[in-house]
């Protein structure tokens, strides 16, 4: 296949501006119910359905004295803790057996103080960082303070000693927290009769009990529950890319909770709103009033004031197989949230391509093992879908980009964020995937400049693409 090599500052095709997304009105809290375990009421219309709902939810009180000295609260704001928990008893025992209980999925959601926009930020669970000491309770061990990956807190001290560590390193004052357990996010799924997704190619992983074929398809319950816990068989096999599923499921789901089909359905609306309601644990000031409460003042919301955020991070040197967060840029974060500044630091204007629709193949031919993995993972932080990591036929000196006339509008926005790279146009290929092969010369992304170069997407976006 011939390669002809086109300058850099190639011009770019932009896509039209995708039509304004419609308004979510006083439903998105509903939306919030299922993608992040935050219930919402708003279905008084129903006979007996509020007290139903109401009844449904299950409570575990956070003692103040647990949670020790806390961040001042700065704005209006409301924060939301979730956690995905993996206890393996009763009905998530077939998902294996060990003592205790564990979150793979740690998300702060940050509601604006006029519940016109909402941020998502997700903790990756490789994370090592100074966690804080929690006492001893209901038969957990607690947890003296020390450096240790970020989702120990949980199966050391609970619900509490995660709320207290991830105060201690964001700064950021928490006012109720959301549980939900495998069982859980099944029977949302389900009761929304499934989600779409995008699926690039076939998945066999039997740890996941995933088998899925390429292509458009709706996930059911454990489907869906595999897809979002899938790790060592996809993308570049991190915490990273998994993370990245579970911020376009979440976002796919948010669009079906949303729909018409959904919405002006009152047997569906009651049975995805019942499932949400049993299939939690909060605090008891998170009532289904107070959820009530926000889905009527967030009239008016849109689909695009919707985001998802992964803490900045890089790969610990001194502990392999971790990560470590990225600084200044994740303590700038952190403050702009708890200030509630998130539109500040957002660059907006120009309509681009979202990182979600950019497919990439990483190709090693550096020399060096383990960069395209290292690789992938930068990109898929970054936002990008990385479809899979191979390692070239032969070494290259220079790092440079293939991409077909289908994928010239998507491979420049790639070209800017690669510190040193080229650009070769295969004219008889019609993917729009793009191939980043690794040269000896590589020498990484270049430094973010603003939060909008390390947040993933807003809630419009949708995982397909012709590839």
């Amino acid at each position: 296949m011939g390669l002809v090599d086109v300058r850099p500052a190639l011009p770019v095709e932009e896509p039209p501006a995708p039509p304004t997304p419609p308004k979510w009105r006083a439903w998105l809290w509903a939306l919030l119910a299922g993608v992040l375990g935050v219930a919402v009421g708003g279905v008084t219309f129903l006979v007996g359905g509020y007290v139903k709902l109401t009844g449904n939810v299950k409570h575990e009180v956070v003692a103040k004295q647990d949670l020790g000295p806390r961040p001042v609260k700065i704005s209006k704001a409301m924060n939301v803790l979730i956690v995905g928990s993996d206890q393996r008893d009763g009905a998530n025992a077939k998902y294996g057996k060990f003592e205790g209980e564990r979150t793979d999925t740690i998300i702060l959601a940050h509601i604006s103080p006029k519940r016109d926009g909402a941020m998502l930020i997700s903790f990756p669970r490789d994370s090592l960082v100074q966690l804080p000491s929690c006492p001893a309770k209901n038969g957990l061990p607690g947890q003296q303070p020390h450096v240790g990956m970020i989702n120990e807190s949980f199966n050391s001290g609970g619900i509490a000693c995660t709320w207290k560590t991830i105060e201690a390193l964001t700064d950021i004052r928490i006012d109720h927290f959301v549980k939900v357990d495998f069982t859980g996010f099944k029977s949302m799924v389900n009761a929304l009769g499934g989600v779409p997704i995008c699926v690039p190619e076939p998945i066999k992983d039997k740890k996941a009990r995933l088998n899925l074929e390429a292509g458009r398809q709706v996930l059911k319950g454990e489907q869906a529950l595999g897809y979002v816990r899938a790790r060592y068989s996809l993308g570049d096999g991190s915490d990273i890319g998994r993370i990245q599923r579970q911020q376009m499921f979440l976002a796919s789901m948010a669009k079906k909770a949303m729909s018409g089909e959904t919405l002006t359905d009152p047997k569906t609306l009651f049975g995805f709103l019942d499932a949400v309601t049993k299939s939690i644990t909060t605090d008891p000031d998170l009532t289904v009033g107070v959820m009530k409460d926000l889905a009527v003042s967030a009239e008016g919301l849109t689909a695009g004031q919707i985001r998802f955020v992964t803490t900045p991070w890089r790969y610990s040197v001194t502990n392999p197989g971790r990560v470590e967060w990225v600084q200044p840029q994740a303590d700038r974060l952190f403050k702009m949230v708890a200030a509630d500044q998130i539109s500040k630091g957002v660059k907006g204007g120009e309509q681009k391509i979202p990182k979600s629709q950019i497919h990439i193949i990483v190709e090693n031919g550096s020399g060096k093992q383990g960069v395209g993995t290292t690789v992938a993972a930068e990109l898929e932080q970054r936002g990008y879908h990385v479809r899979k990591i191979t390692t070239a036929g032969k070494q290259y000196a220079k790092t440079f980009i293939k991409y077909s006339p289908n994928g010239a509008s998507r491979a420049p926005r790639l070209y800017r964020e690669l510190a040193t790279s080229k650009t070769y146009l295969v004219k008889n290929a019609q993917t729009q995937t793009l191939v980043l092969v690794i040269g000896a010369d590589w020498q990484g992304l270049k430094p973010p400049k603003t939060l909008d170069d390390v947040e993933g997407f807003d809630a419009t976006q949708d995982s397909c693409t012709a590839s």
